[in-house]
């Protein structure tokens, strides 16, 4: 959170808008959720991987040796370059993965907008690395190294880095990735080296003389977390319906994203693109943000006590989290009956807080729980008057 901060105030104090709160919140909002579902997933994923790996891994390698790390990570690397151009290539899995290119903004709150349904197919292309011996703790460790290294490159602060940008994944490589241009689409998929784009053919350098637009050219213009991760699966569904007989249905799953249209991918012009924007007034945006910001400890939480937790409070408390970041997208977009949602969600979460003997295993001191009722009383409060002026009818 602090490097977004960060970089947000650097950002401003250049003159470059490569920000909007709104978009920004959703980013997190989404990353929340996916961290989230991940505490129910993570186990399916791990343990699949774990009994492959039991049964038929080809090599002893030792977790305590370093070359055995060093040549996961290049072996995981090279999994994930496949997985992620097939998560381009492919309908059901670009399903999952079209959330993170969702923003029309560029910068470290995009990296963190991250899919909630990944797990159901991705977990594919990591298995031939249990049958060649690579235990689950490396396995673990590297795919975290992996996707922690990919956080740095969302920004256009950082530009060209010269040779680096011929070896690894950087800034101005992960740029192109995320355009929506013409020389953008479907390039650039590695996770830490741009070596496999060089040497299977999808890397594009960044080009100088041409703004990249970002996004995807089906717009979400959304700021619902869960519409994000369902809204292509919907598209899925409708085109499945009207398509005609099983080859047809089984392409638009397995084929390319969009070619059930019969259409070919249509010139883009950078110059005529308009960012999506819902018009949502600084004050709720202002809200918005401090109620996420409250969020934070909470998900920490969520995360440090999930062992200890029982599944039922496990599942509401995530429940409560989720339902959180939906009911504050809604009202940042301002949704019909949004504000009274979060009123209600405000008072509700204020109120168990401070009344609770523990809060899912936190004894939360006096002056705690009353600071935290208060600051949400007074945000029901707040939006109970905005919402009675007469320009919110």
């Amino acid at each position: 959170m602090l490097t977004i901060v960060l970089e947000a105030w650097l950002a401003h104090r250049r003159g470059l808008a490569i920000y909007d709160v709104a978009d920004a919140l959703t980013s997190l909002h989404l990353g929340v959720l996916s961290q989230v579902v991940g505490l129910f997933t993570k186990l399916f994923m791990l343990g699949l991987y774990t009994a492959l790996y039991q049964r038929w891994h080809g090599f002893d390698l030792s977790p305590a040796s370093g070359w055995v790390w060093l040549a996961a990570l290049l072996a995981y690397d090279f999994c994930y370059y496949w997985a992620h151009r097939l998560g381009h290539e492919v309908s059901v899995l670009w399903a999952a993965h079209v959330v993170h290119h969702s923003s029309e903004y560029y910068n470290l709150s995009t990296a963190l907008r991250q899919t909630s349904s990944g797990w159901l197919l991705g977990w594919a292309f990591y298995l031939p690395l249990a049958v060649a011996g690579v235990p689950p703790l490396v396995m673990a460790g590297v795919a975290m190294i992996d996707l922690l290294y990919q956080y740095w490159v969302h920004t256009e602060l950082v530009g060209r880095l010269g040779w680096l940008d011929r070896v690894l994944v950087t800034p101005s490589n992960h740029r192109v990735h995320h355009g929506q241009n013409d020389y953008c689409i479907d390039k650039n998929y590695g996770g830490i080296l741009i070596l496999w784009d060089r040497l299977f053919g999808t890397f594009e350098d960044e080009r100088a003389d041409e703004t990249i637009v970002y996004g995807v050219r089906t717009p979400l213009r959304s700021l619902d977390p869960l519409w994000g991760n369902l809204h292509y699966y919907a598209d899925l569904l409708r085109a499945t319906a009207a398509a005609r007989g099983w080859r047809a249905r089984a392409a638009v799953w397995f084929g390319q994203p969009g070619a059930w249209s019969g259409q070919p991918l249509a010139h883009f012009e950078p110059a005529r693109f308009t960012r999506y924007h819902p018009g949502t007034p600084p004050t709720i945006t202002a809200y918005a943000a401090l109620q996420f910001a409250l969020l934070v400890p909470c998900v920490s939480h969520l995360l440090a006590a999930e062992p200890t937790l029982a599944p039922a409070a496990l599942l509401l408390y995530g429940a409560v989290i989720v339902a959180s970041t939906v009911i504050l997208g809604a009202l940042l977009q301002g949704r019909h009956g949004a504000a009274r949602w979060e009123q209600w969600r405000a008072l509700a979460c204020g109120a168990a807080f401070a009344l609770l003997p523990q809060w899912f295993g936190f004894d939360a001191p006096p002056v705690l729980r009353a600071a935290v009722l208060a600051v949400l009383a007074g945000g029901a409060a707040w939006l109970n008057r905005t919402m009675a002026q007469p320009e919110h009818g």
